[in-house]
């Protein structure tokens, strides 16, 4: 073969190759909206059909623009100033449906976005925004009666000061005021604090949209900081329970049994959490087994018969997880505890990770199995 057909042919291999690398790349459907969670009258963030996020910022003297969504965890997405000093961008793939945290990087600082709402989460206030979810409505704010999510301070004896805690009452809580009423305390992660779950989990509304379905007995939800900020990330490990576990059993409970129409006995109280608050709940859960009657981590660890044992049986234990989490060790947990006898349940929400629709879809899956 000559030269000359091996250069040829070398061409053509290119050519080919480059023209299929075009073929692959996904066209960018120019159908983007505000996102839900934008801050009143702003246009940007915005989010498209098939779940990219475009960014607009005016930041006229800065030289460089980050955000922290997409590119994988490469970075973020990098914006590009244009002549009239808005920085714009859009991330390079689909980003996993559901609610997301993220903040700029402008010239080194770290700073939330003007156009965003914002949301506690990694012990800070980030920006939020949400890629609609196929599946969303289970969690849309719908014409259904609704519950009312209060604010309440409880007295803490063991911090010397007076704590803070939401609860939730279903609809005709105020009406009824015979019926008592089953009590879920649900733990929110590390970073994050007690309006994590009815600001970025919609926990609220899930449970509306479950009892208007006639789908589920209504209860009450606790929701209270679990003290887990005082640890840095990477640290777990050394995180100490007792004193949460004295605030949640010693101080809150008896609060709320007492201030609120509930059901004060094991069987019709259960403790759940996602991550960290999920750690808590193996943890105070596996100590304190006569004051809750169900269980349930979301995306937080697995139980195992052995350490269950010789402890009073949980009428419920639900293990979650996201698909892109580690659903294998979830399902062979669950596989453990139904052949030692326990009523376990496993549940692995569909291509997300270690987020809120993971946990979003978790509550909407276990409430209908608690207090029955």
């Amino acid at each position: 073969m000559t030269n000359k057909m091996i250069a040829v042919l070398f061409a053509a291999a290119l050519t080919s190759t480059t023209c299929f690398s075009q073929a692959t790349q996904p066209v960018v459907a120019e159908d983007f909206k505000p996102s839900t969670l934008n801050q009143p009258g702003q246009e940007y963030p915005q989010v498209n059909s098939q779940g990219y996020a475009r960014f607009r910022i005016k930041a006229p003297k800065a030289d460089s623009v980050r955000v922290s969504l997409g590119l994988g965890g490469r970075g973020g997405t990098k914006l590009t100033k244009g002549d009239d000093g808005f920085w714009t961008g859009t991330t390079e793939g689909p980003m996993d449906e559901g609610f997301h945290y993220y903040h700029l990087t402008v010239d080194g600082g770290t700073f939330n976005d003007p156009g965003a709402l914002n949301y506690y989460g990694s012990v800070r206030w980030e920006s939020g925004i949400e890629i609609p979810a196929h599946d969303q409505d289970f969690y849309a704010l719908k014409d259904v009666p609704h519950g009312n999510v209060q604010q309440i301070l409880f007295p803490s004896k063991s911090t010397s000061t007076s704590r803070r805690a939401f609860v939730y009452t279903p609809p005709g809580y105020e009406k009824e005021k015979s019926k008592k009423y089953p009590v879920l305390y649900l733990q929110h992660g590390w970073g994050e604090d007690e309006t994590a779950w009815s600001n970025q989990g919609r926990a609220n509304l899930i449970m509306d949209n479950l009892i208007a379905e006639g789908k589920i007995k209504p209860f009450l939800i606790v929701m209270t900081y679990g003290m887990t900020n005082e640890v840095k990330w990477g640290r777990m490990k050394d995180f100490k329970i007792e004193h949460f576990q004295t605030v949640l059993v010693d101080e809150l409970i008896p609060y709320v049994d007492a201030n609120f129409r509930t059901l004060a006995n094991r069987d019709n109280r259960a403790m759940a959490g996602l991550s960290m608050g999920g750690m808590e709940t193996h943890a105070i859960t596996l100590n304190k087994p006569d004051v809750f009657g169900s269980y349930a981590l979301l995306s937080g660890g697995i139980y195992t018969p052995e350490e269950l044992k010789d402890k009073s049986k949980a009428k419920l234990i639900f293990l979650s997880c996201g698909s892109k989490e580690n659903p294998d060790r979830v399902n062979k947990a669950t596989a453990d505890l139904k052949a030692a006898g326990y009523n376990a349940v496993s549940y692995v929400s569909e291509k997300t990770a270690h987020e809120f629709l993971t946990w979003r879809r978790s509550l909407h899956e276990v409430a209908p199995l608690l207090f029955k």
